[in-house]
């Protein structure tokens, strides 16, 4: 427990900061809308303290990231110059005070090694001078010339293995570059992982603060009816009304918070084999078939055969449930609402059609996005069924679309069969 709470890695000192971060927002909004304050003042108060939280999360960025890399760069720069005058002086519990331990070793090894190498040359030297005395006096020590070339056939023996070292070095060298650059590349890859989560953070605080402004507003206003209402059967009106606001915003957050699951990986896909076709049947019966107050007609073609996938069953009747139900609440009054099932090419082919008024063709694209919603809808709905549907069949690279026909829209997806 002590090792997972703590702050040995850039990665937690990063996600501590960020999620510190997210949580002082979360406060700040809270206090400044609390405060005995106009919207105006109390939003520009909220401002000023996201001002003051992004430049602290700046500063502190800085001393994880930005300055020990610098140090890191120079370090390595001198290094690469031969220069071991000054080592690097990083000292943390973190990659980079790791990292600097290694450079540090590096240059430490390096300079060994260019010592050998003066050494070895010195050597070569002495024997080079060595063999010139002996050559002359070869003409008065021919008697010691078998000595002499013991000797000169020690000396090559030497120098072959101060060559076989020189080159273990050069390979040493090599791999600790090579080393080098796999912990560059990985620390570039956290960095990047640590941005879009941030990212992704403050896309949900946004989209949270955004659609919880109507419900919060419309249960203020109807709990201070409720405090200065008498009678009775208002009372109750309002506080089925505020129930009704809270049920939704319930929902939302549920909603929301699914969605971002999925889009972080938090949620993986459990795949198993099931029969797809009984699948949209059993959904199918619940949504529509059994549904009171029906006011459309209901065409579908399944296959009579069972045809099996394997996928997220969980996960599909949840893009099932959001595309029927979306259908559904489209179908003009005494429409066709149709349910298409087809097998071609080892694909299964699902589609749903609900005659009425059809999506802008500029909206097409923007239908999957989050909390798109259109403008002429009789209904409201939160605007993340789509992006569900979306994001599930993207996570396992199923095609999906929608397209206007002459009297309504189709939704469809195709998902590979199994033998």
């Amino acid at each position: 427990m002590k090792e997972a709470f703590s702050l040995r890695t850039v990665r937690k000192k990063i996600l501590m900061l960020t999620k510190l971060a997210g949580a002082a927002l979360i406060v700040a909004y809270v206090l400044s809308t609390a405060l005995p304050v106009g919207k105006d003042a109390s939003f520009l108060i909220w401002l000023g303290f996201s001002l003051l939280l992004v430049l602290g999360m700046d500063y502190f960025m800085a001393c994880f990231i930005t300055k020990p890399i610098s140090r890191l760069n120079a370090s390595a720069k001198r290094i690469a110059s031969l220069d071991f005058s000054a080592p690097c002086d990083i000292v943390s519990s973190d990659e980079f005070g790791e990292l600097s331990a290694s450079l540090n070793s590096m240059a430490e090894n390096l300079q060994q090694a260019l010592a050998r190498l003066a050494d070895a040359n010195a050597q070569l030297e002495d024997t080079n001078a060595q063999l010139e005395d002996t050559n002359a006096r070869l003409e008065d020590a021919n008697v010691r010339l078998e000595d002499t070339n013991a000797r000169l056939e020690d000396t090559n023996a030497w120098l072959a293995d101060t060559n076989a070292r020189l080159e273990d070095t050069n390979v040493r060298l090599e791999d600790t570059n090579a080393q080098l650059e796999d912990a560059n590349a990985r620390l570039e890859q956290d960095v990047e992982k640590e941005r879009l989560l941030l990212a992704e953070r403050k896309e949900l605080v946004d989209s949270l603060s955004h659609e919880m402004k109507t419900p919060l507003g419309i249960i203020r206003a109807y709990a201070e009816g409720l405090l200065d209402e008498q009678e009775e059967t208002k009372k109750q009106k309002y506080a089925q009304v505020i129930v009704s606001e809270v049920e939704r915003m319930n929902g939302l957050i549920v909603t929301l918070l699914d969605l971002s699951a999925l889009e972080s990986g938090a949620a993986p896909l459990d795949a198993t084999r099931f029969d797809f076709v009984e699948l949209v049947e059993i959904v199918a019966g619940r949504l529509l078939v059994d549904a009171p107050d029906t006011d459309f007609e209901l065409q579908y073609d399944l296959p009579e055969q069972k045809v099996f996938v394997r996928t997220d069953r969980r996960r599909m009747e949840q893009v099932l449930d959001n595309l029927i139900v979306n259908a559904r609440k489209n179908v003009s009054p005494g429409g066709v609402l149709r349910l298409e099932l087809a097998v071609e090419g080892g694909m299964l082919h699902f589609s749903v059609f609900n005659q009425g008024r059809p999506i802008p063709e500029n909206d097409l694209p923007r239908i999957w996005t989050k909390f798109y919603r259109d403008s002429g809808a009789k209904y409201s709905g939160s605007g993340l069924g789509l992006s569900i549907v979306a994001q599930i069949l993207s996570m396992q690279n199923l095609p999906y679309g929608a397209e206007n026909q002459d009297d309504g829209v189709r939704f469809c997806f195709s998902v590979p069969v199994t033998e």
